[in-house]
Parts: C-alpha cells; structure tokens; sequence
C-alpha cells in the first residue's frame, strides 16, 4: 500500500492529466455522490475502510471561500455592515462529513479524506458505515 500512496502524492504534484480530465466530470456531477470504490485506496484502508458490505464511499463537493451576508437595509459605517470577511467556525471537512451524515441518516460516518481542491470547490470522500448490516455487525460492534 506505500507505493499507491507515493503513486498518489507523485499524481497530485504534478497536477497529472487524467486527475484533471476526472475532475471535470466531478464538477458537473452532483454535490454528494456515491461512488463504487475509494479513490484513494491506501487513505481510505488507513481511516477504517474494508471492502465489504456494510461500507460505503460519498465524493462530497463543497464550495470555496467565505460566507455570504446579505447587505444590511439601514445605514451605518461600512466596517460595522458585517458582509465581509465573515468565515465559518468549521472546516471544509467538517462541513463535508456534516452534509453526508445529513443525507445518510442510517449510516454512521467513519471518516474522510481529502482529494482534490481547484479554485471554486474542494473534494472529500466520507467513509460511511452501515452499524446494523450483519458483517459490519460481527467485526466492528467495538469501534460503533
């Protein structure tokens, strides 16, 4: 597993061409999408991941940048408007793993990885776990 992840790490720092041809399908692709398999196999075995049933991968897309607030009616002085420079007090991360669970309630989300960030949006990919499937049931009942 350590050369698929140098393999990784190599593709991503050169800003590799089939990454960048995969990505433009992931930027017209739905918000939240499940998907078959881990795109990083090596992250995702190291957060918990087992190719069985029972386990489940989202790609989460999450958009870049601060928060947008609408700009108050009434006059006052522009540093006391409050519309910029107004940041969430969560990760992009977090937000990613908040969405999934929001959109998976009968799964339990594991964890999640990062794997591609361009200038509009960034990729995670959230392990989720089905805690009352039979197989995940014999083997992890310590872990959920």
């Amino acid at each position: 597993m350590h050369h698929y992840g140098k393999t990784w790490q190599k593709i991503f720092k050169e800003s590799y061409a089939p990454i960048r041809s995969r990505v433009i399908d992931w930027r017209h692709g739905s918000t939240l999408e499940r998907i078959e398999r881990p795109s990083r196999l090596d992250r995702a075995r190291a957060l918990g991941y087992k190719s069985k049933q029972g386990f489940v991968v989202v790609r989460a897309k999450v958009s870049r940048g601060g928060m947008r607030r609408p700009r108050p009616k009434s006059g006052r002085r522009p540093k006391h408007l409050g519309v910029v420079k107004m940041k969430a007090n969560v990760n992009v991360k977090q937000t990613s793993e908040r969405r999934v669970g929001e959109k998976y309630p009968n799964l339990k989300v594991l964890n999640s990885y990062f794997v591609y960030k361009d200038g509009r949006h960034v990729w995670h990919e959230v392990i989720l776990v089905d805690p009352n499937h039979p197989s995940v049931r014999s083997g992890l009942s310590t872990h959920l």
